[in-house]
């Protein structure tokens, strides 16, 4: 297969697959992009972060282990198509799957390794890693914890086998296991494709013909899919004044599209997002929850990382706000809206809509 690139519908080129010769590529290429593994096709805010490359079991160690926001384990084994012994890839994952679930010693070494795993950012936690790559606030993250731990324990583990190409036979036999079985395994292809200085990954999933409607296998009671209803109805419970001003910032996210996701924690919430450089998609400028909270800030800085001179400048503008003067540096560092007048109020709109403004959607 060939793509055709071309400037301004004019100039075409043909650019023909480009050949990945080490398994060693595709690994760590999920590792710095794990938006390559379309997991979003499954359930449509579904994210992968791959913990740890090599990760031990008592059968071998497992190519990549990765986990997603909602608590769902993945073992990721790739492979290229020229390789001998890409027919044993299923059953290879599989034996992993069993390793990692009948002979592991608890959750607390668990986590212990993926504590130890060499860190891009030293002196971060898993924990801590999570959080900050799919910006959960601490209900989340409880949540996403406890759901790791449960399905650790029940085995309840998806597995993805990543290759170049993958043949139809591949294709039927993960099919039919997910069709006769509880398994949840998925082929992903990643073709590649070389334009200058470019590389172009494109991405394909199979076996989610059978299951669509992925849910999250964690305990349905530790965590809440919150919706617009779900939100405007527990913000009735907030004193006229405080609901009042949730109810603004609430509007102003609406008014400005940049509305963010309602949250899955104990509380209702919702995030004002925008592009910027901080990292991959859209980052969260502040969280607003159903109980009269807000957060700012926080999301727009990388754990042990200087901010960008946009962001320097926008925290500085919400220290000179009365009321919202707040440590950057603490994720739990939340505020009560009854602390901040209508005059605050706007000077924070002001300075985030300044934000925003820096780093224009194309």
């Amino acid at each position: 297969m060939a793509i055709i690139i071309s400037e301004d519908g004019r100039k075409a080129q043909k650019i023909d697959k480009s050949r990945i010769s080490k398994e060693g590529y595709l690994q760590e290429y999920i590792l710095n992009n794990p938006e390559s593994i379309p997991i979003y096709e499954l359930k449509e805010d579904k994210r992968l972060f791959v913990a740890k490359r090599e990760f031990p079991t008592s059968s071998g160690p497992i190519d990549a282990l990765a986990v997603d926001q909602y608590g769902d384990i993945y073992i990721v084994e790739t492979k290229l198509y020229k390789n001998s012994d890409k027919r044993k890839v299923v059953a290879q994952a599989l034996d992993y799957g069993a390793a990692l679930w009948k002979h592991w010693n608890g959750f607390n070494e668990f986590i212990t390794i993926l504590n130890n795993e060499s860190q891009e950012i030293p002196n971060m936690t898993f924990q801590e890693k999570v959080a900050e790559f799919f910006e959960l606030d601490d209900d989340q993250l409880s949540a996403m914890i406890k759901a790791l731990e449960n399905n650790l324990e029940t085995g309840n583990i998806k597995f993805i086998i990543l290759m170049d190409t993958i043949d139809d036979r591949l294709k039927d036999l993960i099919l039919y296991i997910n069709q006769k079985s509880q398994f949840d395994i998925y082929a992903v292809q990643l073709e590649l494709y070389r334009f200058e200085k470019y590389e172009i990954i494109i991405p394909k999933i199979f076996g989610d013909e059978v299951k669509k409607n992925v849910k999250s296998s964690g305990s349905s009671n530790d965590r809440i899919y919150w919706n617009e209803e779900g939100f405007l109805r527990e913000v009735e419970n907030l004193t006229p004044n405080v609901k009042a001003k949730v109810i603004n910032l609430y509007e102003f996210a609406k008014q400005e599209n940049c509305l963010g996701d309602w949250g899955t924690g104990k509380k209702a919430s919702f995030k004002f997002k925008i592009r910027t450089p901080v990292r991959a998609g859209e980052t969260t400028v502040f969280s607003v929850w159903s109980d009269g909270f807000i957060q700012i800030g926080y999301w727009l800085r990388r754990h042990g990382e200087k901010p960008l001179p946009e962001v320097e400048e926008f925290f500085k503008m919400i220290n000179k706000v009365k009321g919202l003067r707040i440590n950057f540096e603490a994720r739990t560092d939340r505020l009560s809206l009854e602390e901040v007048d209508n005059e605050a109020l706007q000077e924070l709109k002001k300075a985030v809509l300044w934000l925003k403004n820096k780093f224009p959607t194309d």
